[in-house]
């Protein structure tokens, strides 16, 4: 039982890795990783935000995986059309609503809709917010965002001196809180593009375990690291000199 007077993340990130490595150790197809990590999704939303966690950013295809081989990003393409709306619907029964992060192209009409689905069935939960990142890459949202500003300015919507940090954020892919603390699963440490913007003061871990093994009680076990590190953004804990 963990305590309940535990600091919780309002952002949580989680770079989905180790699906294939999973279903491999057992004798099955990477497919079937795929499969299993995509269930675990469900269970995890659903008990993070229990546990008072706001916002949860999924991992879940970057804009590199294109380069995988055709039979496992086809099956990953069909599984985000499908999967995505079965779970959508518990999670709407659940309040949370459901948003994406990512160029669109070269994503097949059939993802792009359920992600279109998705979103206008949600929009208006209050209870929580998944990202899913998906066909999603740090740098490139990073240069469309400033592809964005450079076209505002060029219409006259804003002066190049008006361009803070503060601003900057609204024009990324979603104008969520940035990131408290990040999770990679299967022990890779890396964070491999992953919302470089929003990474900037976060958190990392990183447990051996595969993401279709990271349940409730690894959950547990990540807010426990996460209370036992000291965020200082810049400045200095005076209770704690020495660190």
């Amino acid at each position: 039982m963990i305590n309940d007077n535990l600091k919780i993340p309002q952002h949580i990130g989680f770079i989905v890795d180790g699906n294939g490595r999973w279903a491999t150790r057992q004798g099955l197809s990477r497919s079937m990783g795929h499969k299993a990590g995509c269930d675990n999704i469900e269970k995890i939303s659903l008990y993070a935000f229990g546990k008072g966690v706001k916002y949860i950013s999924y991992y879940v295809f970057s804009t590199e995986n294109f380069k995988r081989s055709k039979e496992e990003v086809d099956f990953l393409m069909n599984l985000f059309s499908t999967s995505f709306k079965k779970y959508a619907k518990k999670l709407h029964k659940n309040n949370i609503k459901i948003i994406f992060s990512g160029r669109k192209e070269p994503l097949p009409q059939k993802v792009i809709d359920a992600s279109l689905e998705i979103t206008e069935m949600t929009k208006n939960n209050t209870g929580g917010i998944v990202n899913f990142c998906l066909n999603y890459g740090g740098q490139a949202e990073i240069i469309d965002a400033t592809k964005k500003i450079a076209q505002d300015v060029k219409d006259g919507k804003i002066n190049i001196e008006d361009i803070t940090i503060s601003n900057y954020k609204s024009y990324l892919y979603q104008d969520l809180p940035e990131l408290d603390f990040l999770v990679r699963t299967s022990g890779e440490h890396r964070i491999s593009n992953f919302m470089l913007w929003q990474l900037s003061y976060a958190e990392f871990y990183f447990p051996e375990v595969c993401f279709p093994d990271f349940d409730e009680n690894e959950f547990d076990k990540a807010l426990l690291v996460y209370n036992k590190r000291d965020r200082r953004f810049g400045g200095i804990n005076y209770e704690n000199k020495n660190n």
